[in-house]
């Protein structure tokens, strides 16, 4: 028996090897990523249009601010972002009843339409890709689920 099954670590509690794990899981999701964002129409929202697009529908309307708070970019970002959504039509600024200086962003019907249609085409594209897999393989990818949601939330 070799030192590291003797002492029940394994490479897992050696820091390079989750150095290691940190630069491969990155890679992967960056391909699975880039994958799904070429699967898409030319001029088709962008990635962070559907991440507030789904925010907005998911969480209700919100100010700009408190949106690039939310996604983790710079105001001005977020303004590019909801300037080409409400240009197309995807979302509607108002003026905050609270506070007029403010304005509140909500989707609108197209919005959600586009969303739907986004997350349809992302699922089957998803689906026809795990269909390869193996009964055991998808059982691994669920199981991996609550673990890579849980270090979306710690990034």
């Amino acid at each position: 028996m070799d030192a590291e099954h003797a002492t029940g670590r394994g490479r897992h509690g050696d820091p390079q090897d989750t150095a290691g794990l940190a630069a491969a899981l990155r890679l992967a999701v960056a391909r699975i990523t880039r994958r799904l964002r070429q699967a898409h129409a030319v001029g088709d929202v962008s990635l962070s249009g559907v991440s507030v697009l789904a925010r907005l529908a998911g969480a209700g309307p919100d100010s700009p601010g408190t949106l690039a708070e939310a996604e983790r970019v710079r105001p001005q970002a977020m303004a590019a972002t909801l300037s080409g959504l409400e240009q197309r039509g995807l979302v509607r600024r108002a003026p905050d009843a609270a506070d007029g200086r403010r304005a509140i962003v909500s989707i609108t019907d197209e919005g959600r339409a586009v969303l739907a249609e986004r997350r349809s085409e992302s699922v089957d594209l998803l689906t026809r890709a795990l269909d390869e897999f193996t009964p055991q393989e998808r059982e691994a990818l669920r199981a991996a689920l609550p673990l890579l949601d849980r270090l979306a939330q710690r990034l």
